[in-house]
C-alpha cells in the first residue's frame, strides 16, 4: 500500500544493541553478557552452505556439540564395517554444517555416498540396506525436509518389524530447530510426528556428551531411531568428552537432572535446555531454586524421571521449541495430569511457540520462541502458589 515500507527498509533488531538496552533498562548484566555472547555467535549454528569448517578440539579437550557427533560417527564407522553414511553433499562438500568433513577422504566413497536431493529415496535405500545386514546413518541436509520421506520412515521402518519381524537399524539424522535466522523452511522441529509414530525412538540431545553417547547408542540399536540435532547448539556449547580410547553410550529412554531444585520442576529438551539453565541462574538470585530436567529422548519418554522430579517440587513448567498444540509437551502435561494429580500444588504450565511457521524476522522469532526471560516470569508466578 502507499506510503508502506519495503522489506529492505524496514529496520531488524540488532542484538549487540538489544544487549545494551536490556542492561540500562532492565539492570540485568548478566543477562544482557548473554545477549552479547549470542549476537557475536549469530553465525555459529546458520543455516547453509559455507558454514565454516568443523574443526577440533580447543586446548582443554572441549568439544562442540557438532564435533561430538561427527566424533561418534567416526568411531562407529571404525569399529563396525557395516556401518556407512549418505545423505546430499556429505561426501566431497563434507555436509552443509562439515559434520562429516574428511571422512569421505579416509572411508571412500562407497561408505560416504553422496545422495541426490530426495528424502525419501535416501531413507528407503537406507532401509533396504538394513534389511540387507547394514548400519546406514542417512543424513537430511534439514530436518525440515523429513517429511518428504514421511512414508519410508512412518509406514516401513516404523512398522517393519512388527509387520515381519524384522529389525531395521537405521539412524535418520536431521538438523532441526530455530533461532539461527533462517526462516520456517529450515528452523522446524519436526519431533512430534516421530514420536506418535510406533516402532521409531526419537531422541533430541542438547550437550556435546550426550549427543555423542546417544548417537552411538543409536547406530548401536536394532531399531529405527530418528535423531535430531538442533543448529544452535553446534558450535555453541562445548564441553569434555570422552575421546575413542573411551568407548561410551548414553541409554535411549533415559532423562537427565542438569540442575536439582526443590520449588519447580523446569522439564524440557534440545536448545531450551541451555535457557531453562540460565533461568535457573537467574532465579537462584531471587531465592527461587528450579529442578531443570532434560529429557534427552521424547520417544520413548522417561515418565518415571518426569514423575520423580515432580514428587520432589510439586510444580511443573513444560518448555519446548516444537508447536504448543499436540507438541511433546502437551504429552509430559498429559502424564503429570494422570499420574502426578496428587503431587501437584499448582497446574502444569506449558512455555511453547504458537501454531505458526517460523518467523524469519530476527524479533518477531524471538516473539515466538520461549526465552530466559519468559521462563523466569513463568516460574517467579508458579512459585507462589
Amino acid at each position: 500500500m502507499a506510503g508502506e515500507k519495503t522489506p529492505a527498509e524496514i529496520p531488524q533488531a540488532d542484538p549487540a544493541e538489544a544487549a545494551k538496552q536490556a542492561e540500562k533498562a532492565e539492570g540485568k548484566p548478566r543477562r544482557a553478557a548473554k545477549e552479547k555472547e549470542r549476537a557475536e555467535k549469530v553465525d555459529a549454528g546458520a543455516a547453509g552452505h559455507g558454514a565454516e569448517g568443523r574443526g577440533t578440539r580447543n586446548e582443554q579437550g572441549e568439544a562442540t556439540f557438532l564435533q561430538a557427533i561427527s566424533e561418534a560417527l567416526w568411531e562407529e564407522m571404525e569399529s563396525d564395517d557395516r556401518v556407512f553414511l549418505l545423505g546430499e553433499d556429505i561426501g566431497i562438500y563434507g555436509g552443509a554444517f562439515k559434520v562429516t568433513e574428511g571422512f569421505i577422504d579416509t572411508f571412500g566413497a562407497e561408505r560416504v555416498m553422496d545422495t541426490p536431493i530426495c528424502e525419501e529415496t535416501i531413507i528407503g535405500a537406507a532401509i533396504g540396506a538394513a534389511l540387507a545386514g547394514m548400519r546406514p546413518v542417512a543424513e537430511l541436509q534439514y530436518a525440515d525436509f523429513i517429511a518428504n520421506g514421511f512414508d519410508e520412515l512412518v509406514n516401513v521402518a516404523g512398522k517393519y518389524h512388527y509387520r515381519t519381524g524384522h529389525s531395521v537399524p537405521i539412524v535418520v539424522r536431521g538438523p532441526s530447530g530455530g533461532g539461527v535466522r533462517a526462516s520456517a523452511f529450515h528452523s522446524q522441529n519436526p519431533e512430534p510426528w516421530f514420536a506418535h509414530t510406533p516402532g521409531l525412538k526419537v531422541v533430541v540431545p542438547a550437550f556435546p556428551y550426550d549427543a555423542k553417547g546417544l548417537l552411538k547408542a543409536a547406530i548401536r540399536d536394532d531399531n529405527p531411531v530418528v535423531y535430531f540435532e538442533h543448529k544452535w547448539i553446534y558450535r555453541r556449547i562445548k564441553e569434555v568428552i570422552p575421546g575413542p580410547e573411551e568407548d561410551y553410550t548414553v541409554p535411549i529412554g533415559e532423562a537427565k537432572v542438569h540442575r536439582e531444585g526443590d520449588d519447580v520442576s523446569v522439564i524440557t529438551y534440545g536448545a531450551m535446555v541451555h535457557r531453562a539453565l540460565e533461568a535457573a541462574e537467574e532465579l537462584a538470585d531471587r531465592g527461587i531454586s528450579i529442578e531443570v530436567l532434560d529429557l534427552r529422548t521424547v520417544h520413548p519418554l522417561d515418565t518415571q524421571a518426569i514423575l520423580k522430579s515432580v514428587e520432589r517440587t510439586s510444580r511443573a513448567v513444560v518448555v519446548y521449541e516444537s508447536h504448543r498444540s499436540l507438541g511433546i509437551g502437551a504429552e509430559v502435561s498429559a502424564v503429570l495430569a494422570e499420574e502426578a494429580f496428587e503431587m501437584l500444588d499448582a497446574p502444569v504450565v506449558r512455555l511453547a511457540p504458537p501454531n505458526i511457521p517460523v518467523p524469519f524476522s530476527p524479533p518477531l522469532e524471538d516473539a515466538y520462541m520461549p526465552q530466559v526471560e519468559t521462563i523466569v516470569e513463568t516460574v517467579e508466578k508458579l512459585a507462589k502458589w
